[in-house]
Formats: C-alpha cells, structure tokens, sequence
C-alpha cells in the first residue's frame, strides 16, 4: 500500500499548540480536583460566585442603590422562616437574606478588584527588583520592608480611618497593603529562574532581555503567584469583612461585615441569626478559597506536593 504523505496546512501548527496548552490545562485542573477537598472547595466557590452574578434575579432589588439594604419598619427582629423574611429581619428591619446574597456581589468584587491591582503590582515591583537587580532592587525591597514591617490588617484599618468610611476606600487600603507579598514572591522567584541553563542559553542566541523575560521567565515565575491570588481571593474577604464590622463601610450596606455589626448587639438576646448567617457566609468564602489554594499548591508547587 502507498504511503500517504500529509501537505502541511497554514494555520496547523498554532492549532497545535492551541491544542497542547488545552490538554495541559485539562490535565492540571484534572489533578486539582482528584483531591476530595479541593473538590468540595471548587463546588463552594462555583455556588458563591453564581449567586454574586445573579444575585439581582435571586432578590430582584427594584432600587436605586441595590447596595444599600431594604429596611422594613413593620418587621423588626423577625427570626428565620417568617414570610417574606426567610433568614429573618435585623433591629432596624433589614432583611438578612437579601444582604447574604448581596454581600456575595460585594465579596467578589472586592476580592477580584483587590486581587488584579495586588498582582499587577507587585508583579511588576518583583519582576523588576528581581530581574535587574542591583541598585534598582535594593531600593524596590527597602521599600517593601518598610510595608511589610506593619500588620497588615492594622495598616490597613489605618489607610481606611483615614481614607473616611467607604466600600471603595476599603478596596484602596487592602491593595495598598496586599502588593507587598507579590512583590517578595516574584522578586524570589525570578532570581531562582534565572539561575537555570536554559536561560543562560537564550541570551548566548541573542535574544534580548525583554524577549527572555516574557517568554522563559515569568511564565516559569507565576505559579506560586497564582496559588497566593487564589488564597488571598478569602483572606481579603475576611479582612474585608473585619473592616466593615468595626465602620469603615457605609451604613446600611448590604455587605456581611455590617450585617454581622448590626446583629451583634441582638446575641444576647437570642436575635442569633442577623449576625450568624452573614458570618457563616464569610467562613464558608474564606474556607473555600483556601481548600482550592491549598489543592493549586500541591499539584503546581513540587516541593509541597503531598502523595496521592
């Protein structure tokens, strides 16, 4: 029988590739969630990142501020399984249900918004200080150690006091505060990239710095960067949360922490509920990122891989 030989076609090799990295990624997040918990934490997330989407067709809130809770002045302190009221009522008759879900919408977008100016800058930051070192990076990371010499949640609670109380001035004082990381994990990690053969290869075939950057570098840098922005995705909430909790958000926000602030005086009156199902919210998200961050962390970091 006569052998066939194949043409090549235009376009075939990129598809290919497409293919390649496609594969890769079926089999990365294959092995993501083999982990039973990680599993279960990728289940949370998907739930809790659908009702954040379609929170507006879940309460269908006809107002002009959707942020800002419903008040009922006729159902004060209702407890859960009242009609209209299914998680209850707090003092002052704000529906719990409706801030549980809203404050899903207000989560995610703290957490994503927080997340992309945290990476982005403390990418650049590490990438920077790492690759050129020098003079450049003594300066990037003394400056850096001054950051990081403060806790980050009393930094801060200290930008946001400042700043005056607002969702959006929490937003800026968790970004101001969370770069820092990025930057030393990054910074870390390219100047052990750069010690491999394969990099000392590419600039013997000339290739420019800025080519062996974007192409060997950071893409072998950006795991653990990864796995962290998956992690803190939860820990922000929870700082978050903590700042709304103690004023630093509008009042009258339908966001967890408020809600568990207004609930909070109600406990010792057995009014239980407008404080626990906002804080069980926030368990749950923060629980859930870190199950997916861990599992990240076994599977694409190989010096914490555990055995299976």
């Amino acid at each position: 029988m006569a052998e066939v030989h194949r043409i090549p076609v235009a376009g075939k090799p990129a598809d290919s590739a497409f293919r390649v990295r496609a594969r890769r990624f079926a089999e990365l997040t294959g092995n993501v969630l083999s982990n039973p918990t990680t599993l279960v934490g990728a289940i949370l997330i998907t739930l809790l990142i659908g009702m954040a989407i379609f929170a507006p067709l879940l309460i269908a809130p006809n107002l002009p501020d959707p942020t800002q809770m419903p008040r009922d002045w006729s159902a004060l302190n209702v407890p859960p399984g009242s009609p209209g009221h299914p998680l209850g009522t707090t003092n002052t008759g704000g529906d719990v249900l409706y801030g549980v879900i809203w404050g899903a919408r207000l989560s995610l977008q703290l957490s994503v918004i927080v997340v992309a100016i945290t990476v982005t800058v403390g990418v650049i930051v590490g990438s920077l200080a790492g690759f050129k070192g020098g003079k450049i990076d003594e300066i990037l990371m003394r400056i850096v150690d001054v950051f990081l010499a403060i806790p980050e949640l009393i930094f801060a609670l200290a930008i946001a006091a400042v700043l005056g109380p607002s969702f959006s001035n929490i937003i800026l004082a968790l970004a101001v505060v969370f770069w820092v990381k990025y930057a030393r994990i990054m910074r870390a990690q390219i100047i052990h990239v750069k010690e491999n053969e394969y990099i000392d290869a590419a600039r013997v075939s000339g290739d420019s710095q800025w080519r062996i950057y974007f192409r060997d570098i950071l893409p072998n840098s950006i795991t653990p960067v990864m796995v962290q922005a998956t992690l803190d995705m939860g820990h922000i909430v929870l700082v978050g949360a903590t700042l709304s909790f103690i004023g630093l958000a509008e009042a009258g926000l339908a966001e967890w922490g408020v809600l568990v602030s207004e609930g909070q005086t109600g406990i010792s009156a057995g009014r239980w509920w407008a404080s626990t199902f906002p804080g069980l919210m926030v368990f749950i998200w923060a629980l859930a990122f870190n199950l997916v961050g861990d599992g990240l962390r076994d599977v694409l970091d190989p010096r914490t891989e555990t055995k299976r």
